[in-house]
């Protein structure tokens, strides 16, 4: 058998000759990693950035977030916003509305939304739809009156802040009363709903032979010589009696409904509180006549709604004031980021996951909205904490020492 040393100028050549392989290919990476270009800059001034054609600039502005997305942005994930200046606005001479449907906005299967101002004394006739009405008040002070299945009559008086809720078939009505009317949000638990083709008071009884009519009240059938040849809509007329004494007259014998369709969130404690804002939710545990859930979100600036997810139902937005901008990871590597100002909808499909941040100098205050009664969701952190730290270290390789740090309960609003 030949002696080892026999090997050893061949091994010392061999890995001589491998090292200075390696250190070439080491020297070339460097160089190339040294001449390689960057391809994202803070001001995009990069040429491969610039956008020499012309453009809608003010638009641009407004969403840097799609201009210019974040590095971690990819896949083709479909918008998930429209802006209520989009919407046509049909005028009245008792104030407007206009709509965002799922015609609108494709994503928005489940739900739509409307906007909408009377003048002081702008009455939204007597009317009812098929799907239950979740509404918001965004100012002023309004007049909303109904009529339950047990012939319960409910007429309140609302404020900016405040909700009120009116079952699919319950028919009601809404009048703006204070000093510049009132302006509102209506969220219906439909996405094909259209606020143009609702059941109209007006409008049945013109399309109703007065000779029916008069069969059916036992009147002449001249009583109904006025009934307008079309509908009213959205009209003017005068500001409606005392509040105290309209309740005596609308629940005279059979008495008021036993659940209210308004509430005052106004008189509510906050759910939840940080530094980085607040949470009022509002569900059927503290709003029973109301099958839809909401939250009023508060982000103070910088402040943000936590990385989260509702398993229970799709998610409908509302920007109220401010600005800021909302990423959705819609799985299969997609992820994207878009940004909101106030009138903007947005929309997350259930159990997609999601975050969003204040990005401007004041408040953002939006809502979230559900066709469901009950409000849920699940927080990445609330997951992560109540999952044995060494599994989700093992997936993640933060340390166990971070993980045993996060809160036991939901954050929800960050910082805290």
């Amino acid at each position: 058998m030949a002696d080892n040393n026999d090997y050893n100028p061949l091994s010392r050549r061999k890995f001589l000759g491998n090292s200075s392989a390696a250190l070439v290919a080491i020297a070339g990476m460097q160089v190339a990693a040294a001449e390689a270009k960057p391809i994202h800059s803070k001001d995009h001034s990069l040429v491969n950035e610039l956008e020499p054609q012309p453009k809608n600039s003010s638009l641009d502005a407004q969403n840097p977030s799609s201009n210019f997305s974040p590095e971690t942005d990819a896949g083709g994930q479909p918008p998930f916003k429209y802006p209520f200046s989009f919407s046509h606005k049909r005028i009245e001479g008792g104030g407007w509305t206009r709509q965002v449907t799922v015609r609108d906005m494709p994503i928005s299967k489940k739900m739509a939304g409307v906007q909408m101002r009377l003048i002081k004394g702008g009455v939204r006739e007597l009317h009812w739809h098929v799907g239950a009405e979740w509404a918001f008040m965004i100012s002023g002070t309004a007049r909303i009156t109904a009529v339950d299945q047990h012939g319960r009559g409910f007429v309140e008086d609302v404020n900016e802040g405040d909700l009120w809720i009116f079952p699919g078939g319950i028919p009601h009505s809404i009048q703006g009363l204070g000093p510049d009317g009132a302006m509102f949000l209506l969220v219906f638990d439909d996405g094909n709903f259209n606020e143009f083709e609702t059941f109209l008071l007006t409008d049945w009884l013109h399309h109703t032979a007065p000779e029916v009519l008069s069969k059916n009240f036992d009147v002449p059938a001249s009583t109904f010589a006025n009934v307008p040849p079309k509908e009213l809509f959205i009209f003017e007329r005068p500001l409606p009696r005392p509040l105290a004494e309209e309740k005596r007259a609308v629940e005279a014998i059979t008495g008021g409904v036993p659940n209210s369709f308004a509430f005052f969130t106004g008189k509510m404690a906050p759910t939840k509180v940080t530094k980085g804002g607040e949470v009022k939710i509002v569900d059927a545990k503290n709003f029973p006549a109301s099958n839809i859930a909401a939250a009023i979100v508060t982000l103070k600036p910088g402040g943000l709604r936590e990385l989260h997810w509702h398993p229970n139902e799709d998610e409908w937005q509302y920007y109220v004031k401010g600005s800021g901008r909302m990423t959705v990871f819609a799985a299969g590597g997609r992820a994207r980021t878009m940004d909101f100002q106030a009138g903007d909808v947005g929309y997350i499909d259930r159990s997609v996951p999601h975050f969003i941040e204040n990005t401007g100098d004041d408040d953002l205050v939006f809502l979230e909205v559900f066709p469901t009664p009950n409000y849920e969701d699940i927080s990445l952190a609330e997951w992560l904490a109540h999952t044995p730290s060494r599994l989700v270290d093992q997936h993640i390789g933060t340390g166990e020492d971070f993980l045993n740090k996060i809160p036991k309960k939901e954050m929800v609003i960050t910082p805290l």
